[in-house]
């Protein structure tokens, strides 16, 4: 059992961390996982073995699954010129239900939902042996909000779906779908569900699981569910109360926080950890972060590897933030190549740009011109001087952000100015907090079209965040941009032909 790996004697750090080699099968239905043979659940001390292994599955994230997620948008593009042209058509809005990712990311993510049901399913036979029982209630309600946020990125990306609730994969061949909006609705109610059980602490304060989810996550991916069903009050009461907690905090330095010093910081509510155990060679649990770097590089710390170039923000995005005066967030989420720059000064009215646009980072390392791309992504890349001595992979040892309070803020403002009411301030104050870390002026009387600016400032290349909010805006000129053409059936991918293979539900 993989989840038994981590259990004692390493430290609970290390039960967070996952190992990079886990493969998945991507050809069949996620496997029955439930791992009941032999256990005796009256030694309820191994409680926290299933949560752990839903945490490793958090953290056991494929490559893959975070650029079909994010790909759509005119704040990213996918690099060109190789052998994923079908994702690079994903990102031009011409899909095909055959291509490998489809498959790969509807596997992954329902496996991982299997798995969570699993794990309440042995909690609950735990409990039935446990003097702590609320203990085992936490511990269920930690899964559920992991197995949420997975449920919403898949209904975000295809929209009707399953809402597994056993561990039992055969389900699916009987099951009917759900409405996108029964889907959200079902998240929302189990976050409810879930908030009372959770620890009410940021989850960096977590001594337990550090870093582990708590009453904030759930509330955080309450807002999240009902921002897509614009139920903008129940958005501004769930960010409320993460604001009105105190708990969180805006990192200062921007550019740093999607750095080492951003893991378990006071900024995030759910984040991906891994780590190389602080050694040069050995063990070392990362996320595959080559798929976001530059083909070419001249690193500061020399034989530090480089990436793939699959990745690059936008050009529409990088106009967009010069017009605004942007150093800190532009200066963090892009990175030039000198090919790029040249692009951008094709375009007379950025003939000119600031002296600190350059092909070399903040950090000293160089970025050559290279194929695929004419930029790279900043949010995804970690310092070579930052890299432990001994490793050379690119970005490893760098945790991934799922959920931070900058988002939060903001949607708090965005439900505000969608006619909510707010118990935790104003929407300019929201905002402004926000602008003041990217160095810029404050707003006042801040509309709803400011705050979407300042999503699509922020939030660029996070998690498909603009795409979606232009889809659920009905904004959706902005998406038809450098030869893309955006129409409405266009909103989810359609369900990969495996799977239509398999379930009667799927078929047309």
């Amino acid at each position: 059992m993989k989840t038994l790996r981590y259990i004692l004697p390493f430290s609970i750090i290390a039960l967070l961390i996952v190992a990079s080699g886990c493969n998945k099968k991507l050809d069949s239905l996620a496997e029955n996982r439930t791992y009941t043979g032999g256990t005796d659940y009256t030694i309820t001390s191994n409680m926290i073995q299933p949560l752990i292994g839903t945490y490793y599955e958090l953290n056991s994230t494929e490559w893959e699954d975070f650029p079909l997620i994010s790909v759509r948008g005119d704040d990213v593009n996918a690099g060109g010129l190789g052998d994923q042209q079908d994702f690079a058509g994903t990102d031009k809005y011409s899909y095909n239900k055959d291509y490998w990712m489809y498959n790969s990311l509807w596997q992954n993510y329902h496996q991982n939902i299997f798995s969570a049901n699993s794990a309440i399913e042995q909690i609950a036979l735990y409990k039935e042996h446990a003097t702590n029982t609320a203990l085992a209630d936490q511990y269920t309600s930690e899964v559920k909000v992991l197995r949420a946020w997975w449920l919403f990125q898949l209904s975000r990306v295809w929209g009707s779906l399953f809402i597994p609730m056993t561990s039992n994969p055969s389900e699916l061949y009987v099951a009917k779908l759900s409405t996108k909006d029964e889907v959200m609705q079902h998240i929302s109610d189990q976050m409810t569900e879930a908030i009372p059980n959770l620890p009410d602490m940021r989850p960096n304060e977590r001594t337990d699981i550090p870093g582990g989810v708590t009453k904030y996550t759930a509330y955080a991916i309450k807002a999240l569910a009902n921002l897509e069903l614009k139920k903008y009050q129940e958005v501004a009461d769930a960010t409320g109360e993460i604001i009105k907690s105190g708990k969180f905090t805006l990192e200062s330095d921007y550019y740093k926080l999607f750095k080492t010093k951003g893991k378990l910081n006071s900024e995030n509510l759910l984040e991906m950890q891994y780590s190389d155990l602080g050694k040069g060679s050995g063990d070392n649990y990362s996320y595959l972060f080559a798929f976001f770097g530059p083909q070419g590089w001249t690193p500061k710390v020399n034989g530090s590897g480089d990436g793939w170039g699959f990745w690059e923000p936008s050009l529409k995005y990088i106009k967009f933030m010069l017009d605004r005066g942007e150093t800190t967030r532009l200066q963090t989420t892009v990175i030039f190549t000198n090919r790029g720059i040249a692009e951008i000064k094709k375009d007379p009215k950025y003939a000119n740009l600031p002296a600190w646009i350059t092909n070399t980072t903040p950090s000293g390392d160089i970025f050559n011109d290279y194929a695929r791309a004419m930029f790279a992504g900043g949010k995804f890349y970690l310092p070579s001087d930052e890299l432990t001595p001994g490793r050379t992979d690119y970005g490893t040892n760098k945790n991934f952000t799922c959920i931070r309070y900058a988002e939060i803020l903001l949607m708090y403002a965005e439900a505000l100015t969608q006619g909510a009411t707010g118990s935790a301030g104003t929407a300019d104050a929201a905002v402004n907090l926000v602008r003041t870390r990217a160095g810029l002026t404050s707003l006042t009387g801040v509309t709803n079209a400011q705050v979407m600016d300042e999503k699509f400032a922020e939030l660029a290349t996070e998690w498909g965040t603009r795409f979606y909010d232009m889809v659920r805006l009905g904004k959706t000129d902005e998406l038809s941009y450098d030869g893309r053409t955006y129409t409405s059936d266009k909103a989810f991918l359609p369900y990969p032909q495996a799977q239509i293979d398999l379930l009667p539900a799927l078929k047309p």
